[in-house]
Formats: structure tokens, C-alpha cells, sequence
């Protein structure tokens, strides 16, 4: 029987679907363990063989874990709403959801070529009413809660209604937009709707005015990553900063125990560290200053003992400070340099080193020195962290620096000795000069003194600040899961959970209406049943994906998310496996919306991804062919020096190992049908270079390409086998015929001139070697998750039992359990030749035995005043004494030693003998 890898494929994948191999269910005797990919968005394009490499990644640690016992979790599902498929609707007309169903369709046809073992009875789709029920229900216990800083939990919204009648704010210490302070008389005085309005302040899910990157062609928000350079990412459209009052989620409540949970998963380094920089902990003191206008307005900074050193102050554009403190004379210029700051973004505002601002006209007096500051506008102050103003110490800050120098502002140093003629000097430590009442302090002392005498002089208060932020929870799209919000006397309230999911309705266009309201506003009866207009947002793409996790656990239950039982169970993630792009969007609010869920009750554990592991990219290799200027003739790589050429990208799916395929390339593109080459050796060799997978450089490779050609089992190895899983690198063909070669190797160990060729005979020593050590290196490489060197060990085995012509079931069988992780189509046919009639994912795991890896003796190097001139081997027990007598012996030592007598001998164990003469 020879390895046809295409039938033996489809026969195994219908298997397994058949026998439903790959579901699961709660099973309290097995040890339970939950692996989980990042979940794709379905693009039109399917997938290319970048997008597989973590998916096949966890499916051997699934299947490997299984292997051992474990009951395990493995679930798949679609990021089903998306800008692409809206993008689509908008052009042709076509229904998103058609759009969705049909790229859905195709990605599940290429996931099952690969062979992955998911439980596709647990597939979720976030456009699916059924799943986005519970993300509308998320939402309306968020908006119904509010998070308690001493507590530190969310708590009902109820409560604080019931706190607030009985003594209003007092003693209170509350998660809110703005500090509010009033009575218990007060709160009951209020109308329902001054009521609403004042819990809208603490609101876990609220409504709030914040500047977002609005995009007037696509009429909706756009998050940081679809804006580069002031235009959308799809079309190319101007966007601009622009204020609108937007649902927020309470994110920034949750810093410190985001901070603190990274202590308790097992992510990278790097990767934490990432995170703890963007939640951006500091500690400091807000400062209150006031201006010539004769208003106040505060500060927050960690280092308050640069109070000496302020020479400016500086306002974020969008800071509503800007318009109160511009004077009608610098009005104009204000106005100006505001609009071309809209069309930056935050991120970009951050990476452009580039100095620009404009003077308010207004003044700030320093607290302590009552000296008059130039109050100034400039794009590199923020509004969303601290106040959206700063106190500019250019001495001691490389951006306050640079500006001052730019405008001609003073610069005053206060460490002793620092030198700040040419840059800024970084003021963490030194003597302090300048500074008044903190001369001669060191930094360190000086710190904690200047908060103290800013708190004992009235001027601030010590505060925690932290950077992250809110996090913006509008979009104005149809193709998302709308909001269970209606507004009565314009304020918002939810609906009733019963009447969960609020579907999303049908509309005759995909664009905001004439008058700019968004898609939603086309719906016909777009009202509750009593009336009541309902929000014509819709949620962001985030809203999906973060608690997907949770609903895989209990993928058909109506009633609850997730059941106690299902949860308590599955609990949460024991492997994560997806790319470093999530590190702050995703991983940041799936933890904030599991730790709400945590505090609810709903989720019983507070982090949800214990392990994380981030897949590097798969770059493309793209091949160049080389046309000669003004011709429409092609020459072969290395004769192209001779010639004025022209590199072109060519599609690498007509090349192989660098060499092209010339009729299919004249087939490709009309324009060469007619194409002469100039060609080696009697071959056109194609130039080449590592770039991004992309369409446009012709260098994707489809993944079911290379299953229809080599088989699911090769890709599979091949993709491990390139490196790392974590580093990027490039998908190269050139290697991809070894790894088939090692599979038909392996074939062969089973099958002889088309025969099952299987014995019973027990197994040689050296067998046995190959195979435990082959065992024991893949167990620590998946576990490790060094996919590559299981791989070459693979190999090597297979080439140590080739030679030693195994073909001892003893041996050959736990060799297939190994591989069946790797490689499950042939695994399975295997086993099965083998005589077993259960499916190979539910064998046993190997374990290796350490007597079989003990090496009965060892090879020595003979040197002879330090060179190395023959080799003797020795058994592992053998004597000093008993080695050292040996090599003097030995024949060939004689010519060495030349009748002296030697010095003496240095015996390094199990390498080296080394005689001194």
C-alpha cells in the first residue's frame, strides 16, 4: 500500500466527524484543560498559510494533552462583524450578513482540510443573535452597576440609589467621571431625570463626551489601528479628532487589579510589561494653578519637586481650558492650529517628533513664586491622561526641552552640576539646586517633601493616576450588535432582559441617513412597544470577543452565559495562543469584562487566560522575475548585471525552488504571453525577497494549494518546522519536499513493497533508544512549545530506525502515538493498520524510560600535549586507572609517546584523555 495522502486524508476527517471524535462534554473523572485560539475575522480572501501556524500549534498541544488523559476543551468560532464585510454591503448592496456566511463557509472548508480537532458543536459567531443575547446582557449589568474603590468591586446600581437617599455622597469613595458632593435632601429633591443624569457619573457602562478619530466619509468612529497619517486604513478617507458623546465602559476602574492579576498568569515578560505600560500606574500629586483670568485649573505630575524648574504651561489642543483661556488676540491662530491637530490621532501625535504649538495669550502663576507662566497649546500634551494640561520643566524633560528651545522659553537646571546647554538632563537622582526650600535635598528626599508642602500650603492633594483609559464603546456602523437602549425624556434606559436579543433590524441602505444619523436610523420601528426611540449605535468589534472564552464552555444554554456547572468545571484558560497585536485591545478588555463578570458572580475565576503564547507572523518569500527595459524579454537572475532591467513581482505559486514555471507565466498575465527569455543553465532562476504576505506582491500561498499537493499532514509539520513558534519567518517552499520525504520515510518503516511488513519480535536495545529519546525530547518540546526541534527529532529517529531496519510493533507503535499531535491523518491510518480499533486521539501517551537512554559506553578523544590524534571508546563504568592503561597500551599511542614517559595524564569524564609529555 502505498501513502496516498489525499484519500487517506478524506477518509480519516470523515471519520472523525462520523464518530463525533472530537466533542466533548463536562467529565469530572478527567483532569480538564482548555485551549483556546484568538478567533479569526472572515475575510473574503480565506486563508493564507500565515494563519494556520497557531492554530496548528494548539491543536498538538490539544492533542498531545488528551494523549495524557486530560479532557480537553478546543473550541472554534468566527469575529463575525467587521468594517470589510460593511464596506461590501455599502458598495453592492449585499447584506453583511450574507457576506459573513459565505467567507464563514470557505474558512470551515480550509480549517478542515488541516485537520484540526475542534469541537465544531461549540462554534460561535458574534453576529449571531444567540451569542451577541449575552453580550447585550453584559452591557445592560454593566450599565446597572457601579464600582465601589473601597470595595473594590462592582457593585448594583440599586445600592448606590438606595446610599445616596439616605446620606448622598458623604464617605463615599466611587469609580465616576467628575467628584460630585451633595446631601441626602439634595439627591431626593431631584427629578427622575437630574437623578439619572448624576448616576450617569458612575455608571459602569455610561454615556460620556470624549474625543474620538471621526471619519465623515465612512459617517463613523474609527479605533487608533484603522487610522494612519490622518486618513482611514480602509479608503483612504480624511479623518479628524472630534468630540461626541459616546457609550463608555468603566475600564479605568479596573487598573489596579489588572495591574495586580499580571502577577498571577503565566504570560511573557515583554508581554506584561506591555501591558503594565499601557495601564501606565504613577504616582504623584495634583496641582491647582490659577490664571490671569482669574480661573483655576490643575496638574497631575509625579514630580512635584520640578516645581522650580516650570518656566510654561502647556494645554492639550482639545482641552476645554483652551477655549476659556485664549485671548481674542491669539484667538485666530489658536483656532488654526486646533484644526490641523484634528487630523492627527493620539498614536501619532505620540510617534511625531516634530515641535508645533501656539501661545494662548493667557498666563499661569506659579503657585509658589507667584511668577507669571506663558500658558501655550501644543499637540504633544494629551487631554486623556492626567488633566489634559502640564507644568513644563524643560531642564528636565526631553519634549518640554525641546519645545523651549523651539520657542525661546528659559530653561532653569535644578540638579547640581547637570549640563543642559545641548539636551535635557534626566533629574532621578542628584542634589537639588534652584528649588528654594528643597535645596541641597537629594531627588529622592525631594519627591515626597514637595508633595508634602503642596498638601500642607492648600496648592494640591497626593494622587494615583493611571493611563489607561475608558474605553469607547459607540460605533456608528450597522454591521454590529445593537445596543438593548432606549432613550425616554432623553435619557437612556435598558430593556428587560427578557426581551434579549434585540435583533438587529433590517435597513434599505447601509449608510448614516441625509440628516447624519447613523445606518440604524433607517430602520422602520426602530422603538420599543411602548414607543420609545431605541439607540442607533451599535457596539464595537471588541464587544464579541470578550467574553467568547466563557461562552464556549456552554455554547447552548439560553438561560445563562455560562452555567455554574459548565464554568466551575471548565473554570478558564489554560493555553491562549494568538499574535502580539492583541497585547492592548483585547487582552486589556477581555480581562476588565471577565473580572466584571468575576464580581458578578458569573465567572469563577478572576483571570481569564492563565498561559499565553504569542505566534510569530509568516512572512512571504516573493520571487522577482527581471524584463529587460523597453522590451518585453525576461532574464534569469544571475545574468541580470549584464542588462538595464526592471524587477517585477511574480505569483510564487508558479515557481518552485526559485525557478520558474515559463508557460504558466506567460498564462499568467496577457501581457507576457509573448515573453522571451534569457535563461541559465536551461532554466529561468527567479530573484528573491522577504516582505508582508500580500496580494499585491503576489507572494500568497493558499494553504489548500499545498494540502492538494503534499498533503494536510506535511503543511502541518512543514509550518512547525520553519522555527520558532514565537519568532516571525518566512514561508520558504524550497524546504517543504523533506518534510513529505520524512512522512514517506516513516511510511516505510510500516509498509514494504506495498505490504503492512509489522512484527511481534522484541525490540533491539538500539531501538529502544531511538525511540525513548525521540519520547522524552518531543514531551519536553511540547510542553515547551518548541514545535521545530520536535520536528528534526522526528526526523532523526525516523532516519535511526531506517537503518537499523525496525519494524517491531513494540516500537512503531508509540512511535505513531508521538506523532499523532503532528501529523493525525497518518497517525490514524497507522494505528489502525496496527490493528487498534479505537481512534489514535484516545491512546496513550508514552513516557520515556531513562535505562534505555544510557549510553553502554562512551567515545574518548586521545590527545597528546593537547592535540587530538585518535579515538577509543570505553564502557561508562570503567576506572580512571583502568582508561589511563588502555591508552598506553594502545599501538597508536606509541608513536605519540616516542619512548618517554609521560608527565602526566588528565582524563575529562566521558570526552577527552589528554597525555602530557
Amino acid at each position: 500500500m502505498d501513502y496516498n495522502f489525499r484519500e487517506i486524508e478524506t477518509r480519516w476527517q470523515q471519520y472523525w466527524i462520523d464518530h463525533q471524535i472530537y466533542k466533548v462534554g463536562e467529565d469530572r473523572s478527567k483532569p480538564k484543560f482548555y485551549v483556546l485560539d484568538m478567533f479569526p475575522y472572515p475575510s473574503g480572501a480565506g486563508l493564507h498559510v500565515g494563519h494556520p501556524l497557531g492554530y496548528i500549534a494548539s491543536d498538538i498541544f490539544s492533542r498531545y494533552k488528551r494523549l495524557q488523559g486530560f479532557n480537553v476543551l478546543h473550541p472554534m468560532g468566527y469575529d463575525a462583524y467587521g468594517l470589510p464585510a460593511e464596506q461590501y454591503a455599502i458598495q453592492t448592496g449585499q447584506h453583511p450578513a450574507i457576506t459573513t456566511e459565505n467567507n464563514i463557509r470557505r474558512y470551515r472548508e480550509q480549517l478542515d482540510k488541516i485537520g484540526f480537532s475542534y469541537d465544531w458543536s461549540r462554534e460561535v459567531r458574534t453576529c449571531d443573535p444567540a451569542y451577541y443575547k449575552w453580550t447585550q446582557w453584559a452591557f445592560i449589568r454593566m450599565f446597572h452597576s457601579y464600582y465601589c474603590n473601597q470595595a473594590q468591586q462592582a457593585r448594583p446600581i440599586d445600592e448606590l440609589t438606595e446610599v445616596f437617599s439616605q446620606q448622598g455622597t458623604a464617605g463615599l469613595d466611587l469609580a465616576c467621571n467628575e467628584p460630585m458632593e451633595f446631601s441626602a435632601e439634595e439627591w431626593n429633591a431631584k427629578s427622575e431625570k437630574e437623578q439619572q443624569e448624576i448616576l450617569m457619573n458612575y455608571r459602569i457602562a455610561y454615556l460620556g463626551d470624549t474625543m474620538v478619530n471621526w471619519c465623515p466619509e465612512l459617517g463613523t468612529v474609527l479605533a487608533n489601528d484603522e487610522v494612519s497619517e490622518g486618513l482611514s486604513i480602509r479608503g483612504g478617507y480624511p479623518v479628524e479628532q472630534k468630540k461626541m458623546r459616546q457609550w463608555c465602559l468603566r475600564v479605568s476602574a479596573y487598573a489596579q487589579r489588572l495591574l495586580d492579576g499580571l502577577d498571577k498568569v503565566d504570560w511573557t515578560d515583554s508581554l506584561k510589561e506591555t501591558q503594565r505600560n499601557w495601564i501606565g500606574r504613577s504616582e504623584g500629586a495634583v496641582m491647582h494653578f490659577k490664571t490671569s483670568r482669574g480661573s483655576t485649573f490643575d496638574i497631575f505630575t509625579t514630580r512635584a519637586d520640578t516645581i522650580f524648574g516650570v518656566t510654561f504651561m502647556v494645554l492639550a489642543p482639545e482641552s476645554e481650558l483652551v477655549g476659556e483661556l485664549t485671548t481674542d488676540r491669539q484667538r485666530e491662530a489658536v483656532e488654526e492650529y486646533i484644526i490641523k491637530t484634528k487630523k492627527k490621532t493620539e498614536r501619532e501625535r505620540i510617534a511625531d517628533k516634530s515641535v508645533s504649538g501656539v501661545f494662548s495669550g493667557s498666563y499661569a502663576i506659579h503657585p509658589f513664586t507667584g511668577e507669571q507662566l506663558q500658558i501655550w497649546i501644543s499637540d504633544y500634551v494629551l487631554a486623556g491622561y492626567g488633566t489634559g494640561a502640564i507644568m513644563a520643566v524643560p531642564a528636565h524633560d526631553s519634549r518640554d526641552y525641546t519645545f523651549a528651545r523651539h520657542f525661546n522659553l528659559p530653561v532653569i537646571p535644578l540638579v547640581e552640576g547637570c549640563d543642559v546647554s545641548e539636551e535635557s538632563f534626566d533629574a532621578k537622582e542628584g542634589i537639588m539646586i534652584n528649588s528654594d526650600f528643597l535645596n541641597g535635598m537629594t531627588v529622592k528626599e525631594a519627591i515626597p517633601a514637595a508633595i508634602d508642602e503642596v498638601e500642607k500650603r492648600g496648592l494640591g492633594y497626593r494622587k494615583i493616576n493611571f493611563r489607561l483609559r475608558d474605553a469607547i464603546f459607540s460605533r456608528q456602523r450597522y454591521w454590529g450588535e445593537p445596543f438593548p437602549v432606549y432613550y425616554k425624556d432623553g435619557m437612556p434606559y435598558t430593556l428587560d432582559e427578557s426581551e434579549l436579543p434585540l435583533e438587529l433590524p433590517e435597513v434599505d441602505k447601509y449608510l448614516p441617513t441625509e440628516t447624519g444619523e447613523p445606518p440604524l436610523g433607517r430602520a422602520a420601528n426602530w422603538y420599543t412597544k411602548e414607543g420609545y426611540p431605541l439607540e442607533l449605535n451599535t457596539m464595537p468589534g471588541f464587544a464579541g470577543s470578550s467574553a467568547y472564552y466563557l461562552r464556549y464552555m456552554d455554547p447552548q444554554n439560553d438561560n445563562a452565559l455560562v452555567s455554574e456547572d459548565a464554568g466551575s468545571y471548565w473554570r478558564n484558560v489554560d493555553l491562549y495562543i494568538g499574535g502580539t497585536e492583541h497585547a492592548t485591545g483585547h487582552l486589556v478588555y477581555s480581562r476588565f469584562w471577565n473580572k466584571f463578570l468575576f464580581d458578578l458572580g458569573v465567572s469563577c475565576e478572576e483571570e481569564p487566560f492563565k498561559k499565553l503564547v504569542n505566534q510569530g507572523m509568516i512572512q512571504g518569500r516573493s520571487n522577482f522575475v527581471y524584463r529587460i527595459k523597453g522590451s518585453n524579454t525576461f532574464v534569469s537572475l544571475n545574468l541580470k548585471e549584464q542588462y538595464d532591467v526592471t524587477p517585477i513581482h511574480v505569483d510564487v505559486n508558479i515557481v518552485h525552488n526559485d525557478i520558474l514555471d515559463i508557460e504558466a507565466f506567460r498564462n499568467w498575465n496577457p501581457e507576457y504571453k509573448t515573453a522571451e527569455f534569457i535563461l541559465e543553465d536551461g532554466k529561468y532562476i527567479c530573484g528573491w525577497a522577504i516582505e508582508k504576505m500580500s496580494k499585491s506582491m503576489f507572494n500568497v500561498v493558499n494553504p489548500d494549494d499545498i494540502v492538494e499537493k503534499y498533503g494536510a499532514d506535511t503543511l502541518r509539520l512543514y509550518e512547525m518546522f520553519l522555527g520558532p513558534l514565537e519568532q516571525s519567518k518566512p514561508w520558504d517552499t524550497n524546504g517543504i519536499d523533506g518534510v513529505h520525504r520524512f512522512l514517506r520515510r516513516v511510511w516505510n518503516l510500516f509498509y514494504k513493497e506495498g505490504n503492512l511488513s509489522v512484527t511481534d519480535d522484541e525490540p533491539t536495545r538500539e531501538e529502544l533508544k531511538a525511540l525513548h529519546k525521540l519520547i522524552k525530547k518531543v514531551s519536553f518540546d511540547i510542553e515547551h512549545f518548541s514545535f521545530n526541534t520536535s520536528v528534526s527529532a522526528f526526523m532523526i529517529c525516523a532516519n535511526e530506525l531506517t537503518s537499523l531496519k525496525c519494524s517491531k510493533r513494540a516500537i512503531l507503535g508509540d512511535l505513531v502515538v508521538c506523532l499523532a499531535p503532528f501529523a493525525p491523518h497518518m497517525a490514524e491510518e497507522l494505528w489502525h493498520a496496527l490493528g487498534n480499533n479505537t481512534t489514535v486521539c484516545d491512546a496513550e501517551w508514552p513516557v520515556w524510560n531513562e535505562e534505555f537512554l544510557k549510553e553502554d559506553a562512551f567515545p574518548y578523544a586521545i590527545s597528546f600535549n593537547g592535540k587530538s590524534r585518535f579515538v577509543l571508546e570505553f564502557p561508562t563504568d570503567a576506572t580512571n586507572e583502568e582508561i589511563e592503561k588502555a591508552v598506553l597500551d594502545h599501538p597508536n599511542s606509541q608513536k605519540w609517546i616516542e619512548g618517554k614517559s609521560p608527565k602526566k595524564i588528565i582524563i575529562v569524564p566521558k570526552k577527552i584523555v589528554n597525555v602530557v609529555i
